[in-house]
């Protein structure tokens, strides 16, 4: 691994960061915790890659998340011309691109739709989706997975959820796509991004016109102790909650039935006793997780961290999948083991913006995969597993398909 000799700095790699994720991540702990390094877009940062240091930064109060500040610092640092995209106030001002006081009065208005409570009841019909999708498959000699069915279950969940109609999911699946990837111009990204703010805002006035039972009707007419939302929050809030809503599912789905896969034993062993899935769901976020870098956060002052001072102003890019392998937290951590104790891993944040929907992911992931190992007992992949190719993204990590035979070769 070089090291830049005029900066110092570690290199930010394409498509070897997405493709080749875990040996890329690997190679630069071998440098330390916490170094500098130049990220997409020409961002000068600093890596955080080790397990202590990444969750320590995750919830210090000198780390920040204000959407506005880090523009402001992006523009400073490197110039308005090779910003990321215009995706405008619409689509930012939700409670992970903020911070207390903010961030606890948005998230306070959200917090109870995603309690474990409340998600449990969802269950039954969480299964009659994964059961009817599964129908579907059993049909065919070969299919990709992503597209028939880790994509639609949570899609359809959490279009149901906010109360959005099905047959938009794929509209905002795509532009979602789009805004997330890193082999789209920003041109392309900036359309998507106004194609899904209009939308929105279409949805938002017809939830206020004609109230249903529904969350995104829910937060509209939301009020708590006096509070509520404002149009330009409600709109950016219904971006997070169904972009976050269904990305991280798909790939938690979409990731985990590729590793077990490739580690059939690990399969067996759930197929013997399902009681084992829960632990599992947690193996398997930590074994290879839906995100790979956190959002983008900046030190609002000096901060030390793995015997490295980062001053202040700058940015933090956060591997929360190098953290979930760093050997000094996980013994033998390249390794799929559905019964390593659960607990510890950093695939759903921490702190004060831990991701609220991981009741719903964590659900979601244990119905899904338990209904397709216990449906598909011969399930295999249809093509090399060196082929599968990963989404072009240094934020989500998952793949793009997975063509597999339901039945078996």
């Amino acid at each position: 691994m070089s090291v830049d000799e005029r900066t110092g700095e570690l290199p930010f790699a394409g498509e070897e960061l997405w493709q080749s994720t875990h040996e890329w991540l690997a190679r630069r702990r071998e440098s330390g915790a916490v170094c500098p390094i130049t990220a997409g877009r020409g961002i000068p940062s600093y890596l955080v890659t080790g397990y202590e240091q990444a969750r320590e930064l995750l919830n210090d109060p000198r780390v920040s998340k204000d959407s506005t500040d880090v523009q402001r610092v992006i523009a400073a640092k490197v110039g308005q011309d090779i910003q990321g995209p215009d995706f405008g106030t619409l689509l930012t001002r939700h409670m992970l691109n903020s911070d207390p006081p903010v961030h606890t009065r948005l998230r306070k208005l959200v917090n109870k739709a995603f309690t474990a409570r409340t998600v449990a009841r969802l269950r039954p019909r969480i299964q009659e989706i994964a059961d009817a999708l599964l129908d579907e498959m059993a049909r065919h000699d070969e299919i990709d997975l992503v597209q028939a069915f880790a994509e639609p279950l949570p899609i359809t969940v959490i279009c149901e959820l906010l109360g959005v109609r099905v047959e938009d999911r794929s509209e905002f699946t795509a532009w979602s796509h789009t805004l997330l990837s890193f082999a789209m111009d920003q041109e392309s990204q900036a359309a998507a991004a106004r194609a899904m703010q209009n939308y929105l805002q279409q949805l938002v006035a017809s939830k206020r016109a004609e109230p249903a039972e529904d969350l995104l009707s829910d937060l509209v007419h939301a009020s708590d102790e006096g509070d509520s939302l404002d149009e330009n929050e409600l709109i950016s809030m219904a971006f997070l909650l169904l972009v976050a809503g269904h990305e991280t599912t798909v790939n938690l789905i979409a990731n985990a039935t590729f590793a077990l896969l490739r580690a059939p034993e690990q399969a067996e062993k759930l197929r013997a006793d399902p009681s084992l899935m829960p632990g599992a769901v947690e193996e398997f976020l930590r074994f290879d997780g839906p995100i790979n870098f956190a959002t983008l956060r900046y030190t609002v002052e000096d901060v030390e961290a793995g015997g490295t001072t980062i001053p202040a102003d700058e940015f933090l890019q956060i591997s929360l999948l190098s953290a979930n392998r760093d050997p000094e937290k996980f013994p033998d951590p390249d390794t799929l083991d559905v019964t390593r104790p659960p607990g510890g891993h950093l695939a759903f944040g921490h702190g004060i913006h831990y991701c609220v929907g991981a009741p719903l992911a964590r659900l979601e992931a244990q119905i899904a995969l338990g209904s397709l190992l216990a449906r598909f007992p011969k399930l295999s992949l249809a093509v090399p597993a060196e082929s599968i190719v990963y989404r072009p993204s240094s934020l989500v990590h998952g793949v793009l398909a997975l063509p597999v035979r339901p039945n078996g070769a």
